[in-house]
Order: structure tokens, then C-alpha cells, then sequence
């Protein structure tokens, strides 16, 4: 079993905390000078989902700052074919973050310079992947376990890039050692320019609801002065504004809200402007985003590749379609792209003539 390391400070933080409504001028929200509005949405880094052409959707339907899927530092000194893949940018859908995971100091600090040479707006580090194969070498969320080690390793990536540097990160590596409000004000102290949280532990993964608590308390402790996103269950604009009231986080990152549903950044921030929700997109333009992103994903990956990259977005495309199963069978199962394509043109003929019919919902 390995030794948990923390030596942090205490503050005096009582409970329960009447957390304040914050975020209700109009003040913008930055990242270093990276001006975001005044209450952005992220686009969480996911692994063979957040690539660019999923991105490009994200940003035109809303979201603020994109970020890469997380990207081996191994992999990238060494090369790699996919590492290296991982830093390709569109210019439209700026600002990005390339976001790197490793635990050897050297080996960060080499592949923080090759993300600088990519030019990206900003790198992130991921403290947060609960996967086995990342956190069994001390990676991702594994590194929760050995807090010194994480400043350190923060401290000289800070020190190494002109870029800034943000974190991505969960609550602790299990219920016992939920360190955050502490942890948050160390990265803070190294340099970090802004911080988002995931709601749970490694040990949850992503079971359970996400917890917001200790999120809330970071933002009310008042040595907190970079910005703080939200990460967790928010998949609404109702969802979004009770996390923004009540725990008073400077933006939302969203994940798995998004995965074939990149209009979740619009619903949303429609909500947030208006307190009214938006309907959902309509038969044509989730087959028009499911052609381009499948087309996207072609190209930028390669047939085989793109084609099964696309299918774990099929469900949320077409979710509420009625009796859709045999034609999500065919973009789930099939390797032809002609075949694929001629399957969305025939959803689109099909269910566009009947929408009254279609339960559009997420």
C-alpha cells in the first residue's frame, strides 16, 4: 500500500459554509491575458473525444476554451504517432490548452517544450485520470496520493515553459484524503494560472454524484485569486446555474454532457442569459453535425480510425429518435464510409419529415 504524503497547512474552514452567489457582474474572466467572458464553458479533455473535429463543433455551438485529450509525456519525447497527433490545432477553434500527463520531472519538462513549439494558448497538466494504466505509474490521479511530489512537478513545468500553466485535477485520491482546498492554494503558490476540479475521487471514478463542496470552499477561501472551474454532472442549464450560484466558480467545464451532443455549450449559455431553456436541435442539424464530424474525423484520422472513433457519438446524435436501433446498428457496426453516410442521409429523409413525431431530448 503506498504511503499517502501531504504535508499541507490547516485553515480554519468551519461547517457548514453559506456559500455567496458570485459571478454576477460582468466582470471578465482570464487566464493569464487570455479573456474568456464572463462565465466560460470548457470543453473537458477526453480521450478519443475531445479531438479537433469534435472540437471544432464545440466551438461553434458555445464553448469558451477547448482543450486536447491528454497526451503521454513519454509518448511525445519518444515521438510517438499518436503523442505526437494529439497537438494538432484548427486555428477556429482557439483558445486551446494541450493538456500532458506523466510524473517524471524530466520527462514533463521535455514535453512542456514540445507544446510550446505547437503554440497553443495554454498547457494543462492532468492530476485527474482515474484509469488504471495511467495511475498505477503515478500519473493522472495517482499522483493525488503524493501531494509534495504533484507541487514539485507543477513547480517545474511553471519554471520551464513561457506558457501558462493550469491544472486538472479531482478531489483527493479517496475519502480520507480530500485535500483540494489545501492543494488548490499550493499549485496557486507555484504559479498555476487557473485550476479546474473534477467533483469526486479517483476512488469513485465516475460513480456517485459529483460532489461540489470542497469546489465551493476553494473559490470562499480569500488567498484564492486564479480562476476556479467546475467539472462534474452538469449536463443543463438549469444544472449550470444552481453550480454558479450556489458554489460561486468563475466557468464550467463539461464532459460527458457533450459526447454527441456539442449543443449542450449553446443550451446552456442560453439559459445562463435568459433563464429560459432552448430547444433542442432539430432532425437536420444533428444529421448535418453528425456528417461533418464523421467526415472530420475522416480525414484527420484516417478511414478506419475516424469510422470507430465516431460510434461512442451515435447514441446522443440521435437519442429520442423513435425506432432508431436499426440504423444506429449500421453506424455502429459498419466500416464503409459510403455506407455511413448513406445512413445519415437516410435518417435525415426519414425522421425530417416526421419531427413533429420525434422526441428530441438529450
Amino acid at each position: 500500500m503506498r504511503k499517502f504524503t501531504i504535508g499541507l497547512r490547516h485553515y480554519p474552514y468551519k461547517s457548514p459554509i453559506i456559500y455567496k452567489s458570485y459571478n454576477q457582474s460582468n466582470k471578465v474572466v482570464k487566464i493569464a491575458n487570455i479573456e474568456l467572458g464572463n462565465f466560460p464553458l470548457l470543453l473537458a479533455p477526453m480521450e478519443d473525444v475531445s479531438d479537433p473535429p469534435f472540437r471544432v463543433l464545440c466551438k461553434r455551438f458555445g464553448a469558451d476554451m477547448m482543450y486536447t485529450e491528454f497526451i503521454s509525456s513519454e509518448g511525445l519525447i519518444r515521438d510517438a504517432r499518436k503523442s505526437v497527433q494529439k497537438l494538432d490545432i484548427y486555428e477556429e477553434e482557439r483558445p486551446i490548452g494541450i493538456q500532458i500527463f506523466g510524473a517524471n520531472l524530466d520527462s514533463m519538462r521535455r514535453s512542456a517544450e514540445i507544446v510550446e513549439a505547437a503554440k497553443p494558448e495554454l498547457l494543462d497538466i492532468n492530476y485527474g485520470c482515474p484509469v488504471k494504466k495511467v495511475v498505477c505509474k503515478m500519473a493522472g490521479a495517482g499522483i493525488l496520493q503524493d501531494i509534495d511530489l504533484m507541487v514539485k512537478l507543477t513547480d517545474h513545468i511553471v519554471k520551464s515553459t513561457k506558457l501558462p500553466v493550469t491544472v486538472k485535477t479531482r478531489l483527493g485520491w479517496n475519502d480520507d484524503t480530500k485535500f483540494i482546498v489545501e492543494v488548490a492554494e499550493r499549485l496557486q503558490d507555484v504559479g498555476i494560472k487557473a485550476i479546474s476540479i473534477h467533483g469526486r475521487t479517483r476512488k469513485q471514478m465516475y460513480k456517485g454524484a459529483a460532489d461540489w463542496t470542497l469546489i465551493g470552499r476553494i473559490k470562499d477561501n480569500p488567498r484564492m485569486h486564479i480562476p476556479v472551474f467546475g467539472n462534474g454532472d452538469v449536463d443543463s442549464g438549469p444544472k449550470a446555474l444552481e453550480m454558479k450560484q450556489k458554489y460561486g466558480v468563475d466557468g464550467i467545464m463539461i464532459g460527458r454532457a457533450s459526447i454527441g451532443y456539442p449543443w449542450i455549450f449553446r443550451e446552456v449559455k442560453h439559459y445562463l442569459e435568459t433563464g429560459e431553456e432552448l430547444a433542442p436541435p432539430t432532425v437536420v442539424e444533428r444529421v448535418d453535425a453528425a456528417r461533418e464530424h464523421l467526415r472530420r474525423s475522416i480525414e484527420w484520422k484516417g478511414e478506419k480510425l475516424g469510422i470507430l472513433e465516431m460510434r461512442r457519438h451515435y447514441t446522443n446524435y440521435f437519442r429520442g429518435f423513435p425506432s432508431i436501433k436499426q440504423y444506429r446498428m449500421k453506424l455502429v457496426t459498419s466500416l464503409d464510409a459510403n455506407e455511413l453516410f448513406d445512413t445519415l442521409d437516410l435518417v435525415q429523409s426519414i425522421y425530417a419529415n416526421e419531427e413533429d413525431k420525434v422526441v428530441l431530448i438529450v
